[in-house]
């Protein structure tokens, strides 16, 4: 299993990032086997003073495929959750600012939070879900899946290309505006619509 994720997805986002909104091709990234599931605690690496959470729509792919086309790619997935994806983003900025790669920011241990995935059927159109984070029982992220830069099913056209993708790969799809720094203590809950689908601490 591998996690795919997609940086600078939506909009917002990449306007509090100061990053440009113009982009022809989805930003792929690497997460590891980083996957933290089940309401397990995070926490927070030593190697970091500023871990910033970024919520997600997540989707698990269902079956074996290389270069799907668009408008085939629906048949590659059917569960749907809310993740998070966990940011050094000290260490992010430092190795940008080097050069350098910097999946060393988003890979570590743990970095991919993921909640119970449900049914795509239950959960709704796969291009109009609302999802949220509430830390400490206050929302700090709304998001709107039509508000993607790039579809999922584009998503998957586009990394099917290079890797295939094979049963029980997650794709992290972008994260919207409102991602800060958690700390020791927090309690993270992420929904799409009503329906609380993750529940976890940070310790």
């Amino acid at each position: 299993m591998k996690i795919i994720a997609v940086g600078m997805n939506y909009a917002t986002h990449n306007k509090e990032m100061h990053h440009t909104l113009n982009r022809l091709e989805p930003t792929i990234f690497m997460k590891g086997d980083a996957v933290l599931k089940d309401g397990k605690p995070f926490f927070l690496p030593d190697f970091s003073a500023e871990v910033h959470h970024e919520t997600e729509i997540v989707v698990k792919i269902n079956r074996l495929g290389k270069n799907i086309s668009e408008q085939f790619a629906h048949r590659y997935y059917d569960e749907v959750t809310v993740g998070i994806d966990f940011t050094a983003r000290d260490l992010q900025s430092k190795l940008r600012n080097a050069g350098l790669p910097w999946e060393l920011s988003k890979a570590f241990d743990n970095a991919a939070v993921t909640g119970k995935f449900i049914p795509l059927a239950e959960a709704g159109e796969i291009g109009a879900l609302q999802f949220r984070l509430d830390v400490n029982g206050t929302t700090v992220q709304t998001g709107f899946s039509g508000d993607m830069i790039f579809t999922i099913d584009k998503i998957i056209e586009y990394v099917s290309r290079f890797m295939t993708l094979r049963m029980g790969d997650l794709i992290f799809t972008g994260t919207p505006a409102g991602v800060a720094k958690v700390n020791v203590g927090d309690h993270l809950q992420g929904f799409i619509g009503d329906r609380k689908l993750l529940d976890f601490y940070v310790r």
